[in-house]
């Protein structure tokens, strides 16, 4: 008997792109429920920032993997793969297609890759490595990692002072570094019949405005003041991972009034810039993705892209049903 394989569909796309609009159009086509893909939209209290759907929206179409916890906590690859597959369970046991949307392209990674067994974060080591970057400055305890592990040093930026811990954390623990772990996954538990669609805006000039309009459409409606309500709770600092989230790390910055605000908006725009960058990075790469499966390319910014992309859509689900049979 053969084994019936889960379908599961993808957009994936830098930030910007425009997912969710191409995401929201599908699901008034097809029965699918959407799996958000987002390192930030896990967190409760982190709306505005991160673009989460409105309440209006989850309630039109349903969506998962949103507001899982509190921003004081920490949400891992790993817990995401668990969390994604009972999801994709759940929604094809109720005869529905799971639609994964997002750019937290390590989630995509770990998800249909595997995950590398890693070791547990150990709070002492931590604290250690805090008051060392404490006296010596992060730069130095990255000029470290290069040393131990310049492939994983060169991914992590200088002053990411959560990478760099924790990629020292794990050199320590394991005796070997993270560069050497992802280069051997434990095998997927699942296989999916899946269809993995990019968008990939070609004209980059005109995806750099399109996230300066949308930053500036966030702090219209709330931005600052959602940064402000995150930074009166005790149990954050600036070193938390949610508020490393890009654009809430440079606005906290004028909340504790480091920056002016026009400043910070600056600083928020060019990092939004530069994630958009490496997110376009990792869709390059063949690792990121099943051996068998490479992913559909659409550019956004074409008249066509969308009419395309739901050609492509319809055609899919109607080959995977009629496969079903």
């Amino acid at each position: 008997m053969s084994v019936v394989r889960p379908r599961v569909l993808v957009i994936a796309g830098p930030t910007g792109a425009g997912k969710s609009d191409y995401a929201w159009q599908l699901a008034q086509r097809l029965p699918v429920e959407i799996i958000s893909v987002d390192s930030a939209q896990v967190y409760r209290g982190m709306d505005i920032g991160t673009a989460k759907p409105s309440a209006a929206e989850q309630a039109a179409v349903p969506h998962h993997l949103l507001d899982l916890c509190e921003p004081e906590t920490v949400y891992s690859a790993g817990q995401f793969r668990r969390d994604a597959l009972d999801c994709i369970a759940q929604i094809c046991g109720r005869g529905r297609v799971p639609l994964l949307v997002g750019g937290t392209m390590l989630y995509f990674r770990s998800l249909f890759q595997g995950i590398a067994s890693m070791p547990q974060a150990d709070t002492a080591l931590r604290a250690e490595l805090d008051a060392r970057a404490a006296q010596h400055g992060w730069p130095a305890l990255h000029a470290q990692l290069a040393q131990l592990d310049p492939v994983a040093a060169q991914r992590i930026h200088i002053n990411d002072a959560q990478r760099i811990q924790r990629a020292l954390e794990v050199l320590t623990l394991a005796g070997t570094g993270l560069t050497q772990l992802w280069q051997q996954p434990s095998p997927p538990e699942v296989s999916f019949d899946s269809l993995i669609c990019v968008l990939q805006p070609g004209d980059r000039a005109q995806l750099h405005e399109r996230l300066a309009r949308r930053l500036d459409a966030m702090l219209a409606v709330g931005f600052v003041e959602e940064v402000q309500r995150l930074r009166q709770r005790p149990g954050l600092t600036v070193d938390s991972p949610a508020l490393r989230a890009v654009g809430y790390r440079q606005l906290l910055a004028y909340c504790s009034g480091e920056q002016s605000l026009p400043t910070a908006r600056e600083q928020a725009v060019a990092a939004t810039r530069q994630l958009a960058k490496r997110q376009m990075t990792w869709l390059r790469s063949s690792s990121l993705w099943p051996a068998a499966q490479q992913p559909l390319n659409f550019d956004p910014q074409a008249a066509d892209s969308l009419e395309r992309f739901m050609t492509v859509a319809l055609q899919w689900l109607e080959r995977a049903d009629q496969q079903g049979q």
